[in-house]
């Protein structure tokens, strides 16, 4: 049984398709569930309107549910059931397991059993999409992206399985399997890639020269200003043929981030997220998007108190907003950690907002917290160094900064950026000898290095 478009749907079912999709249009998702439970009843290699199908309960019901689980399957749930039907007759129980989905689209057992209805029929791509549907959805059940891993190794898709690796160890970064998986499909990814340049097969193995084309232009180590347009506005048209299709929504957020546009990169990082049915990756890059644009709405309003510094109704004006602005990154940021409390990174930012906020004090815990994830520890401690100094704390303040440069060792932008600020704050104690001693290790590498120079210098005369 193949897997088919919409172009090859029965012309009498492709009017219910189309009627589907215009009640989606005005948000009648209830009676576009029952168009596509019909049109994917008798068709049920449609992936598309399964998809769509999927999305759809997914507004009406509010999203996953957590539920209490007996060896993976809900207890007293439907899809115990259903397991005899699943061995006797796939086909017949896809239908049977599509109606149960409608009430709870994301449950785990019977997405499962969707999978092993699939894999009977050698549906692989709709067998795929029903595990896909539980890693969105649920990204803690590692047990579901293991068996995903394992599908797309069975089907020689290196790069899929290694993503799903990845996502595991995002869950659970002590899976060993996880680990050794992502390296060996990124080995074999490799090396597919390698054999394929060697036989100069890769555009054969193409169907569409279009996407050969796109998958080239992307892979391109840097793209002209020009090239970068030419992209944006190639998925452009194709997002206006289909805005809802999650992958064009992605790439074309993916080349305004590129582009260093932030607000438009913004809509549609937000938008591929509504897509999605909760991938939380998307939410956080829309996010970060929303604090870019934000902070580069800043910086253009500070350069132009700049160039008019005795304008005073100009500056109230910039105070003013670069108060609400720097609330509103708070907020973000808060709302962030809430979702997640146990991720540093999330702390950090929070306490980097909380900082340029003004609220010190409420931004020393966060910081300290963040301090457990080593790859982001040193720009932890600096900023906690300055936290404290902006309190006037500066015993404290020299510790953090003294830590930090124990963890330094060449003399990097961020080594002279600590040592530079704890000179600083020694100059400031009245400590002249310490303070030269920090700028002299600067001076010796790095003679433009902001003032050191003259700091230096002036110490000899």
């Amino acid at each position: 049984m193949p897997e088919i478009t919409d172009k090859e749907l029965p012309q009498n079912v492709r009017a219910y398709w189309l009627k589907a999709l215009s009640a989606i249009e005005v948000k009648n998702h209830a009676y576009a569930v029952t168009l596509l439970q019909a049109v994917i009843k008798d068709n049920p290699g449609f992936l598309q309107g399964r998809e769509l199908l999927r999305k759809c309960e997914g507004i009406i019901t509010g999203g996953p549910k957590k539920k209490q689980k007996i060896f993976g399957m809900e207890s007293g749930g439907p899809g115990m059931k259903l397991q005899g039907a699943v061995k006797k007759d796939p086909a017949g129980a896809v239908a049977l397991i599509e109606k149960e989905l409608e009430k709870d689209p994301f449950n785990d057992g019977l997405n499962d059993l969707l999978h092993e209805c699939f894999l009977k029929m050698e549906l692989f791509d709709s067998a795929a999409f029903a595990l896909e549907t539980l890693r969105k959805s649920h990204p803690d059940n590692t047990k579901n992206m293991h068996k995903l891993a394992i599908f797309y190794l069975e089907r020689q898709r290196a790069d899929l399985a290694g993503d799903v690796y990845n996502d595991i160890l995002k869950a659970t970064p002590t899976d060993s399997i996880a680990v050794k998986g992502s390296k060996d499909c990124a080995a074999k990814h490799s090396m597919q890639r390698q054999k394929w340049d060697e036989n100069s097969s890769v555009r054969d193995l193409m169907k569409d020269q279009t996407e050969f084309q796109d998958l080239e232009t992307a892979s391109r180590a840097g793209m002209t200003k020009d090239q970068m347009i030419e992209k944006r506005d190639r998925l452009i048209n194709r997002y206006n043929e289909d805005p809802n299709n999650l992958g064009n929504a992605k790439e074309l957020a993916n080349v305004f981030e590129q582009m260093e546009d932030w607000e438009n990169a913004m809509t549609f990082y937000d938008w591929a997220f509504t897509l999605s049915n909760g991938d939380a990756a998307l939410k956080s890059k829309g996010r970060q998007m929303s604090d870019k644009h934000i902070a580069t709405q800043m910086a253009t309003l500070q350069a132009g108190v700049d160039a008019d510094p005795n304008n005073a109704e100009l500056r109230a004006q910039l105070d003013h907003i670069l108060h609400a602005r720097s609330l509103e990154m708070v907020a973000n940021a808060k709302q962030r950690v809430d979702e997640n409390p146990t991720d540093p990174q999330l702390r950090f930012e929070l306490g980097t907002a909380l900082f340029n906020a003004g609220d010190h004090s409420a931004a020393i815990p966060h910081l300290q917290q963040a301090k457990t994830n080593p790859h982001i520890r040193t720009k932890v401690l600096l900023l906690l160094g300055r936290t404290f100094k902006a309190k006037s704390m500066f015993d404290l303040s020299l510790k953090q900064l003294s830590d930090a440069l124990a963890d330094l060792h060449g003399m990097d932008n961020t080594k002279k950026e600590v040592l530079y600020e704890k000179g600083l704050i020694h100059d400031e104690m009245g400590d002249s000898a310490s303070a030269l001693d920090c700028f002299k290790q600067i001076y010796e590498v790095d003679y433009g290095y902001r003032d050191v120079a003259t700091r230096v210098e002036s110490s000899y005369s």
